[in-house]
């Protein structure tokens, strides 16, 4: 399999992930709030969660797995090594999480489900998501949620409309992040049909009826998904779907929209250029890292902070 020696998240990021981002990270003060609270609030209690409630992967412990894992971050180019762990879970997932540390979960109904192949585009697809540095978000939009009514309740309603906007913009960008860690797993694998097959049985796969999955009829599924986009109406369906018409904002998108993505990808120049090892690269060849913010963008959430404080005190003061 390739090895792609210094490779820059550049290279192969989704121009609809790099849009989404920025729109995101211009929401005033979201830079500093975000890195702040995922170091001290989020990431090191998870860590220390998974470090007593899961298992490490390693040499001497899931060897298998951790061979695969060590190519994965080696063709990746991505320095240092994140930790990876095993949980006892049946739900089919995985996710990348941390800044300072960062690590990947995989549970073990991923492990059941899916063959080795299929299981190392997953691990690839997660180190995409470290290499673009995309963790730290991913942090913020599962904490957004859950504080958004809290947030709410404290600011009279004030930061119920601001958390609405950011609730919004986190998942708009995580949706567009999954594309580009899809291509991260293209990249590893140079094989369109497992990284398609890890989607297909995640979708919906069972160990017990593997054989009557059929990936050709999936794809062909994927194609009757994106002709119901002929219907005007449809298309307002699908917007109000991922945006919560059912109860819950979906993080990622439908897997038959992520095929489609992948299919128009792998045939595309940009994807042939890297293969051939045309691509932009790093200076450090790790993990791409945000800037530390500005001394004008301290001053101004400290201004608005103190403006919003004001105002709460008013609401207090007038009860």
């Amino acid at each position: 399999m390739p090895t792609y020696t210094g490779i820059s998240s550049e290279a192969f990021r989704h121009p609809l992930d790099r849009q989404a981002e920025e729109a995101l990270r211009n929401l005033p003060g979201f830079d500093l709030i975000a890195r702040k609270f995922v170091e001290f609030v989020y990431e090191r209690p998870q860590l220390v969660y998974l470090m007593g409630n899961a298992i490490q992967v390693g040499p001497r412990q899931y060897s298998t797995i951790y061979q695969m894992f060590r190519e994965c971050v080696r063709d990746l180019d991505i320095y240092p090594e994140p930790a990876l762990f095993v949980a006892q879970n049946p739900q089919a997932n995985s996710y990348a999480l941390g800044q300072e540390n960062p690590y990947i979960v995989i549970n073990t109904g991923i492990l059941d489900l899916l063959d080795e192949a299929e299981i190392r585009a997953v691990l690839a697809h997660e180190l995409g998501h470290i290499k673009c540095g995309h963790t730290i978000l991913i942090q913020m939009a599962m904490w957004a949620m859950n504080a958004a009514s809290v947030l709410g309740e404290l600011t009279f309603g004030i930061g119920n409309f601001v958390s609405q906007a950011l609730i919004y913009a986190f998942f708009e960008w995580r949706r567009k992040a999954e594309l580009t860690a899809d291509r991260a797993a293209l990249l590893v694998m140079d094989d369109l049909n497992v990284v398609m097959s890890s989607m297909m049985k995640l979708s919906g796969g069972s160990i017990k009826y593997a054989h009557e999955c059929s990936l050709p009829e999936f794809m062909k599924q994927s194609e009757n998904y994106h002709a119901l986009d002929e219907d005007g109406l449809n298309q307002v369906y699908k917007f109000l779907i991922y945006n919560g018409a059912q109860g819950t904002m979906l993080s990622h998108p439908f897997p038959v929209e992520r095929i489609r993505y992948l299919q128009e990808w792998s045939v595309s120049e940009q994807y042939q250029q890297i293969r051939r090892g045309n691509y932009q690269r790093t200076a450090s060849g790790a993990v791409n890292v945000t800037a530390e913010p500005s001394p004008e963008e301290v001053e101004n959430l400290r201004q608005q902070i103190e403006e919003l404080q004001q105002e709460i005190n008013k609401m207090k003061g007038s009860e």
